[in-house]
């Protein structure tokens, strides 16, 4: 069974999120060098970036863009190309192909029967 592994909030100001989600949760929020995306740490986490807490899951957030219009949930999967063809088999749609993201694994992002953009992790 994959499970839900990260999170994604879109912002129209990420600036004014970044504070907004740190005041009002308490959470810790760090930009990633080289690339135009924020890490949200709900939990602690381990020297692998791992959540201490059983259950518990970090996420990122980006300025808002096509397909990321609103929050997303991250599932993660052994192999994102056999995860999409199995999407599609069962009626959904890819709308961002595998993508690298740094050498930390591959994403990608679909849309549901329903709609909703959803993301996949496969970590390296």
């Amino acid at each position: 069974m994959d499970k839900v592994v990260h999170f994604e909030i879109p912002a129209d100001n990420v600036p004014r999120a970044k504070k907004f989600y740190s005041s009002a949760f308490g959470w810790n929020v760090s930009d990633v060098s080289g690339m135009k995306y924020t890490m949200v740490s709900t939990v602690e986490t381990d020297e692998r970036h791992i959540p201490k807490s059983p259950g518990a899951i970090n996420g990122g957030m980006l300025q808002r863009q096509g397909p990321i219009t609103s929050p997303v949930i991250t599932i993660q999967v052994a192999d994102v190309d056999a995860a999409l063809k199995k999407l599609e088999k069962a009626g959904g749609k890819v709308i961002r192909g595998k993508l690298a993201v740094g050498d930390m694994g591959f994403a990608a992002y679909f849309k549901d029967t329903e709609g909703n953009v959803l993301g996949l992790w496969q970590p390296r």
